[in-house]
């Protein structure tokens, strides 16, 4: 992101803004040509005359993206640049739960045209990693609603009988990346594809030449910067979320994600309570954290 962010606005929304900022606790002052000049710490905000607003400091992010951009501009321009240039209709994939020892393993995806990374952009899609769980639920449910997606979910019983088959948490991946794709692709005939890279670019590009796709597949680090593949990340951490949850109903003990000290504690009382046989069916046993506890 840049030092400064500038745009033009209508100077009719300056009283909407001022009672948004005044909300927030901004302070307010007068400079010569601005309707108002507003700051606390870390942001300052001016809006000039001219109807050009000037927004600095460390922590002008927040504002921008999560007030400007969706209810002033109506658009995205300053958090995804390079995706509002980027209209091209592409399938995004993305996974969660993979280092999770608790809950399944989801991988999901999305397609979205021009239209619909328009709609993704302008209901805040964004790596899901930067969202609150309460806010990937409200978001998952608009994506399912409005645009083609898939997600395979796997449960620790199907996903230890899989990593037993390939013997490799990437080869597993590149699979269920593949899978995904494979079924989007049929659903919208759409043969162009972005992921999160997460090994050597031949895994998954190996994995859809066994199923004989032909997909023009783009792979980068920090993937999640396109809308695409940040949506199909929203929808796998709602998976996950989800399953995890479910597991923990199911056995009425809380399943902490991640690999922590919690999750120690946590997978001493499930032994204790239901025995080493069922530990496969609630967590991924080939995580070091097996052998921890």
């Amino acid at each position: 992101m840049n030092d400064s962010f500038v745009t033009e606005i209508d100077t009719i929304k300056a009283n909407l803004i001022k009672e948004y900022l005044s909300s927030q606790g901004y302070l307010f002052s007068t400079i010569p040509y601005a309707i108002f000049s507003a700051k606390k710490e870390g942001v300052s905000l001016t809006l000039y005359q001219s109807g050009k607003l000037v927004i600095q400091g460390k922590n002008k992010d927040e504002l921008i993206k999560y007030y400007i951009e969706p209810e002033i501009l109506g658009s995205l321009i300053y958090s995804y640049p390079e995706a509002l240039i980027d209209k091209t209709p592409r399938i995004g994939i993305d996974e969660a739960g993979k280092g999770d020892f608790f809950g399944p393993l989801c991988i999901a995806g999305v397609f979205a045209d021009g239209d619909g990374i328009d709609f993704l952009l302008k209901n805040g899609v964004k790596d899901s990693k930067k969202l609150a769980d309460s806010q990937i639920k409200k978001i998952a449910k608009l994506i399912k609603a409005k645009l083609p997606h898939e997600c395979i979910i796997l449960y620790p019983r199907k996903y230890n009988e899989l990593y037993a088959k390939f013997n490799n948490l990437n080869s597993l991946l590149g699979w269920g990346h593949a899978t995904t794709i494979e079924a989007l692709s049929k659903k919208t005939g759409c043969k162009k594809a972005n992921i999160d890279q997460f090994a050597g670019k031949h895994v998954v590009e190996r994995a859809l030449h066994q199923k004989h796709l032909d997909i023009d597949l783009s792979q980068n680090h920090k993937g999640e910067s396109d809308p695409v593949i940040a949506a199909a990340s929203i929808l796998a951490r709602d998976a996950f979320v989800s399953g995890i949850e479910k597991l923990s109903q199911e056995y009425g003990l809380t399943l902490p994600k991640g690999a922590s000290k919690e999750v120690i504690l946590a997978g001493k009382k499930f032994l204790a309570t239901f025995g080493e046989e069922k530990l496969p069916l609630v967590a991924k046993t080939h995580f070091k954290t097996k052998q921890e506890l």
